[in-house]
């Protein structure tokens, strides 16, 4: 009689074969909890002291505030009204592209690191630079760096859209500025942030709409219906934007209306 044996098949093999290098790996873990690899060593181990966990505790929390990098850079500080405003001046020179978005976002990031300057300068020396140093701990730290981002917000924020905002959260009507949370206090301050740079924008937009309405009314005078008032105006805008300085002016105003 004749016994027929079945082979085992690849992916049996390959299970076997996983289980002995398991085997092999944890007796060899359990002799010396290390592994070399070129250029680096790893220990299969608790941390011996707590400088590990310091560090690991500060690379989780920079890793952190570079996800939130963005968020924060939009909501809290001037970003906001910067770009709108250069937004609104490129529509009103007429030129939907030029100068392109990745001049203008550059542009409103650095005159944004430009303003918040002051800012920026006490959150490190009040709060990152003795956290990094030892001298206090996270919480603490932290509390230290937020106070000096509040306090400009706090200035730039009208009193309409706090209210508001203290209004919508049907909580108790605070006492003094310090009891306002953040998040109240942040919506209120982007609220005034929309406000203030579309009524720059609008006094922006006042000239170049009398140079348009300038070039239309001589060309219904001279009968040339057929030219297009843009095609007359936009360099006529562009040359008198050029001769007053004009991006200086635009600039003067609108980081003066930070102090």
């Amino acid at each position: 009689m004749t016994v027929w044996r079945r082979r085992p098949g690849p992916l049996l093999t390959v299970a076997i074969g996983a289980c002995a290098a398991l085997l092999l790996c944890g007796s060899a873990w359990a002799a010396d909890p290390a592994i070399s690899l070129p250029g680096m060593q790893i220990r299969m181990g608790a941390a011996g002291n707590g400088g590990d966990m310091s560090t690991a505790v500060r690379i989780l929390l920079g890793l952190t505030v570079l996800s939130l990098a963005p968020g924060i850079l939009m909501s809290m500080t001037a970003f906001v009204r910067i770009v709108i405003v250069l937004s609104m001046l490129r529509h009103a020179l007429g030129m939907q592209q030029t100068p392109p978005n990745t001049v203008v976002v550059s542009l409103a990031l650095f005159l944004t690191f430009f303003t918040m300057a002051p800012t920026l300068t006490r959150i490190n020396q009040e709060g990152l630079h003795p956290y990094m140093a030892g001298r206090m701990n996270a919480e603490v730290a932290v509390g230290k760096a937020v106070t000096p981002l509040r306090d400009f917000m706090v200035r730039q924020t009208r009193e309409q859209d706090l209210a508001l905002m203290v209004e919508l959260a049907k909580v108790a009507l605070p006492t003094t500025i310090d009891d306002i949370s953040m998040v109240q206090l942040i919506p209120a301050f982007m609220l005034s942030e929309l406000r203030a740079a579309f009524q720059i924008g609008f006094v922006i937009f006042l000239p170049f709409l009398l140079v348009d309405l300038i070039v239309s009314s001589a060309l219904m005078a001279l009968g040339m219906m057929m030219v297009p008032p843009a095609s007359i105006s936009l360099p006529l805008k562009i040359l008198m934007f050029v001769l007053i300085d004009g991006w200086d002016l635009v600039v003067r105003a609108l980081l003066g209306t930070f102090s």
